[in-house]
């Protein structure tokens, strides 16, 4: 079932978009040398650059991937910030004062003064392949989810989104990303202010803000701090504080989308304060959309919930040969409704203990029926999964019934495969609903104009992030690649020139890879796992270069590539669970291991 929207949404979506688009696009026009273009004439005040640092990482996958999490999760993820103010300390004492004094376009250029071309030519490649897959997704995110909701059509979802992009990037450059994000961060404050209040207010009139917490603590959403070192955790204060920390390093300290936001600052001073106002304000903002998506959570304890947000898959499993096994799970699903509206509104009075025990019980034990939804789904939609299933089910049952030890290998194994299948069932594109939940609410539960803004605050992010990085895959296209390989000065009208039509390429290819793209994670891990395959790397190569003034270019240029084929078999082993490292520890992992190769090449090719 999808869902119409009024004419009232309409208009305030389409002006938003609109007024955005075309004051970017006036307020920019006319770029005449690459300082401009690229840099934007290094006038931009260090309000702007925090907002605009803040726009390029807030995409929408952070607004309906985020909610997500935290519905289904609780506040843990916040965790994976905690880095985030150390690095932006560290860059504005390290990063900052160098690319300033060399009065470098890309980070990557001081990579070449220091080391060699063929390291700098790496090193913008491996931000290109990463960044381009990251761009991709920043736009096919939004589209998915808005047309499985909507019925709007994929394809023209991500080349409308990708086009409003375009047009004010390519018309002005870095200038055009950085004001356009003022807007669009003020659009997005409005809108999830506005819907936190507007869920408060829905929650039933007895039960204030205090006991709203009260109860999302009671069900576990409220843990925020987890000190433990348990490596099945993905998110805890050490993941954070380490993992997250080294992941931040690189991508605000070597990541050209965001080092071009604050290289077009008016001095040293502008960058360094508009990165610690990034520090400042990033934990609170996702502290602060991860209780919207837990006071969604308490919403829907006193209200009605669907087991899957994705309405076109559950109407596919009602009508299938699943359908009874799936109303049977709706059937408990309700039953489990009425006790714990009851339970939530005498917890709100006596926060009792026993009482709260019991809210724990459900809601784990409505985790279970929403999981084993996704599994009915699963197989609903896929045939070779059903097979798969119904063969070591089968085989399962042979070993039961010929007496096999349930603790033997061949068990476990058997055992260990069916598992490995639930998984697959959690995580499938169709039936991973977590990334649906926000904007199935708003749809559904939202006033008329409120509908309309929130959708322009998803749209907003996803073209302020892809703006950022299809404006950086540009700059580093047309200085680092082009412009390094020209025999001789075509001048700056033609640089102006070719970056602008780099800009138009690589939005095009964005949306190319939107249209191609298949998400089976949650969005928001999905994004940082590709960071953290490169990021680590990249960073290495940068420590190296400020700290280690032994190591020649050689030696970094093959530790990083030998560094970077190790980091991608690191992630594929734990993928196929043969493995388990969360993935932020990648970030560590690849930094120390292309340093200590690096060192080790070095000292033998001295010896």
């Amino acid at each position: 079932m999808t869902q119409t929207l009024d004419w009232i949404d309409w208009t305030v979506l389409i002006v938003t978009l609109a007024t955005i688009v075309g004051y970017g696009t006036w307020k920019t026009r006319g770029s005449k040398n690459v300082q401009d273009y690229v840099k934007g004439g290094n006038s931009t005040k260090w309000w702007t650059i925090g907002l605009s640092v803040m726009a390029t990482q807030a995409s929408a996958i952070t607004f309906l991937s985020t909610t997500g999490q935290a519905f289904s999760d609780g506040m843990g993820f916040v965790q994976f910030y905690f880095g985030l103010p150390i690095a932006m300390v560290i860059i504005c004492l390290v990063f900052i004062p160098l690319y300033h004094r060399l009065k470098v376009y890309t980070a990557y250029e001081f990579l070449e003064n220091r080391f060699d071309l063929k390291t700098r030519t790496l090193t913008a490649i491996l931000f290109l392949i990463q960044r381009g897959l990251a761009a991709g997704i920043t736009i096919f995110a939004p589209a998915i989810i808005l047309s499985v909701v909507l019925g709007w059509n994929i394809v023209t979802l991500n080349i409308v989104i990708g086009v409003l992009v375009i047009i004010y990037t390519v018309s002005g450059g870095t200038k055009a990303v950085t004001v356009t994000q003022k807007q669009q961060m003020f659009v997005i404050f409005a809108g999830m202010i506005a819907a936190l209040v507007i869920i408060i207010g829905l929650i039933p009139d007895e039960v204030t803000f205090t006991d709203a917490i009260d109860i999302a603590g009671a069900t576990g959403k409220m843990e925020v701090l987890d000190f433990s070192f348990d490596l099945e955790n993905r998110y805890t204060v050490w993941t954070g504080l380490i993992g997250g920390t080294f992941l931040m390093l690189s991508y605000f300290g070597t990541d050209q989308s965001q080092v071009q936001r604050y290289l077009s600052g008016k001095s040293m001073k502008e960058m360094q304060m508009g990165l610690l106002f990034n520090g400042l304000l990033k934990v609170p903002m996702q502290f602060f959309i991860l209780l919207v998506g837990v006071m969604v959570f308490v919403f829907y304890q006193f209200n009605p919930s669907p087991l899957n947000f994705i309405d076109a898959s559950t109407q596919t499993v009602l009508a299938s040969e699943y359908g009874e096994d799936y109303r049977a799970l709706q059937d408990k699903q309700a039953e489990l409704f009425d006790m714990k509206q009851r339970l939530s509104l005498a917890y709100a009075k006596d926060n009792n203990s026993d009482t709260k025990a019991q809210l724990f019980s459900i809601d784990s034990l409505e985790k279970t029926y929403r999981t084993e939804s996704k599994f009915l789904i699963k197989k609903a939609i896929d045939p070779e999964y059903r097979d798969e299933y119904d063969r070591l089910k089968s085989e399962l049952n042979q070993l039961i019934d010929s007496k096999t030890n349930p603790g033997s290998q061949v068990y476990l194994e058997k055992e260990a495969e069916l598992k490995t299948l639930y998984k697959d069932a959690a995580k499938d594109t169709q039936t991973n609903d977590r990334d649906y939940m926000f904007i199935r609410f708003i749809l559904n539960h939202l006033p008329k104009g409120l509908i309309g803004l929130l959708l322009a605050v998803i749209l907003s992010a996803a073209m302020s992030s892809t703006a950022s990085e299809i404006n950086a895959l540009a700059t580093i296209t047309s200085i680092d690649l082009y412009g390094r390989n020209l025999k001789e000065d075509k001048g700056e009208t033609h640089m102006v020139n070719m970056t602008k039509w780099f800009t138009f390429g690589w939005g095009i290819v964005a949306i190319i890879i939107a249209c191609f793209a298949n998400l089976a994670e949650n969005l928001i891990q999905l994004v940082n796992i590709i960071g953290s395959i490169f990021y680590g790397n990249v960073l290495g190569i940068f420590l190296l270069a400020f700290f280690f003034k032994h190591i020649k270019g050689h030696a970094v240029f093959i530790g990083a590539l030998i560094t970077q084929v190790f980091i991608i078999a690191l992630y594929l082993l734990d993928n196929f669970e043969i493995i388990n490292l969360p993935y932020l520890w990648l970030n560590l992992i690849g930094c120390v291991i292309v340093i200590v190769i690096a060192n080790v090449l070095q000292t033998l090719r001295r010896n």
